[in-house]
């Protein structure tokens, strides 16, 4: 009977962190910078996607940064938050970390607040990722930064980028089974919310940065990316 009720308060509990963490992560930094700052719904301009890539491009470099702290900011509170509460119980922290951050992703990808449609996940799940393992957060990053000022295409950086935290985890956090399965669910997520760019990766028609796009070429990424 004890492991039992041990078993529904984690269940309980784990249930609430995402939801938690899926209700912070919904504040999506784009759209509501975009309404503020130029009266537009990021979403039907450019790409399409509501994250800071598309932002910078559309509104500008101080929009992009004001993006970029925000979705560093949210995360970095669902996680932080999930750490003060749960420090007397650090057999299970972890655990609820990574709970705390697929919610966070999930909710950015997928916003309650602006009809399910919000940003690719890539900031906040480097965020995420820190919190629970610095080294491969750092080694991820760098090496997604590395292929973006190789290829100039930010969404290859991404993919790239996401791909190898299992492969630094398998180097620095071999056993931890736990972490691979965040990281490959990160890395799924990742994957599907850029199935467009990879196409257009394979067809040569993605946009490299500081390439300007015509009018049909952002008509017909706009179109792709609603798909």
């Amino acid at each position: 009977m004890q492991n039992l009720s041990i078993g529904m308060n984690w269940t309980l509990i784990s249930l609430l962190i995402m939801l938690g963490a899926y209700l912070i992560g919904s504040i999506n930094t784009s759209i509501i910078v975009g309404r503020l700052k130029s009266d537009i719904d990021i979403r039907e301009h450019g790409s399409g996607n509501a994250g800071m890539t598309n932002t910078m491009r559309t509104m500008g470099k101080l929009a992009g940064v004001l993006v970029l702290l925000g979705d560093v900011l949210k995360a970095a509170i669902v996680m932080t938050l999930v750490r003060v509460i749960f420090r007397d119980t650090p057999e299970y922290i972890y655990q609820y970390l990574y709970i705390a951050g697929i919610g966070a992703v999930l909710g950015h990808n997928f916003p309650i607040y602006f009809k399910f449609k919000g940003g690719k996940g890539i900031l906040v799940s480097i965020v995420a990722i820190f919190f629970v393992s610095p080294i491969v957060g750092a080694c991820m990053l760098a090496f997604g930064l590395l292929i973006i000022l190789i290829s100039k295409y930010v969404s290859l950086g991404s993919i790239l980028g996401a791909i190898s935290s299992l492969v630094f985890a398998f180097i620095f956090e071999r056993g931890d089974m736990m972490l691979m399965a965040f990281l490959l669910i990160l890395t799924a997520l990742t994957l599907k919310m850029h199935s467009s760019n990879i196409v257009r990766l394979i067809n040569g028609e993605e946009n490299k940065i500081g390439k300007k796009k015509t009018e049909q070429q952002s008509a017909e990424t706009l179109s792709v990316d609603k798909e």
